[in-house]
C-alpha cells in the first residue's frame, strides 16, 4: 500500500466516523461540530486526489458556513455551554480532530521526490466554472434554493421566537 493510498483510508475513515457521530449527536453544536471535521477531511481528500479548487471551496464555503450557523444556533437558543454539555464529549472530537490534523500534516511535509507518482488533473477555474454551469446548472440552481429556503428558516425561527419572548417580557412586567 502506498502512502497515498493510506492518507486516503485513514481520510475515509475520518470522514465516514465524523459523519455518523454528526447525524447521531442529541446537541446541536456537538453535530456541527463532527461535520466540521468532515467539511475538512472531505477538502483533504479533495486535495489529495488532484483537486486543490474544489478542496478551497469545500474549506471555505462549507466549512465557513457551518461555523455561521454554530453562530445561528448559539445566538437563537441562547444557551451557554455548560448547559449544551460540551465538555463531556470533547475527547471524540479531539480524537478525530488529531487524527485529521496528522494526515494533512503528513500530506503537506511530504517529500515530493519519493517516487510516488500521481497523475496531475490541472483545470483552470474559468474552465471549471463553464463545466459546472454548463452540465450541472440544475444543480447549481436548487442548491441555491435550498441555502435560501435554509435562510429563510432561520430567520422566521429566529423572529417567532423572539416574538414569544417578547410577550412573555410583557406579561412579567404588567400582571
Amino acid at each position: 500500500m502506498t502512502f497515498y493510498a493510506a492518507v486516503f483510508y485513514v481520510l475515509a475513515l475520518v470522514i465516514l466516523t465524523a459523519s455518523f457521530l454528526g447525524v447521531t449527536r442529541r446537541q446541536p453544536v456537538h453535530a456541527v461540530l463532527y461535520l466540521i471535521i468532515a467539511f475538512l477531511g472531505t477538502a483533504a481528500l479533495f486535495f489529495l486526489l488532484g483537486a486543490p479548487l474544489l478542496a478551497a471551496f469545500m474549506a471555505i464555503l462549507y466549512t465557513g458556513a457551518i461555523m455561521v450557523l454554530i453562530l445561528f444556533v448559539i445566538m437563537l437558543f441562547r444557551t451557554s455551554s455548560r448547559e449544551l454539555g460540551l465538555m463531556p464529549q470533547w475527547k471524540h472530537a479531539a480524537l478525530l480532530g488529531s487524527v485529521f490534523l496528522a494526515v494533512a500534516a503528513a500530506m503537506v511535509f511530504k517529500d515530493p521526490g519519493s517516487g510516488t507518482v500521481l497523475k496531475a488533473a490541472v483545470a483552470q477555474p474559468k474552465d471549471f466554472g463553464l463545466f459546472l454551469f454548463d452540465r450541472y446548472w440544475l444543480a447549481v440552481e436548487i442548491v441555491s434554493i435550498l441555502l435560501l429556503v435554509a435562510l429563510v428558516t432561520v430567520f422566521q425561527t429566529a423572529r417567532k421566537r423572539g416574538a414569544a419572548g417578547d410577550k412573555g417580557r410583557e406579561l412579567e412586567e404588567h400582571p
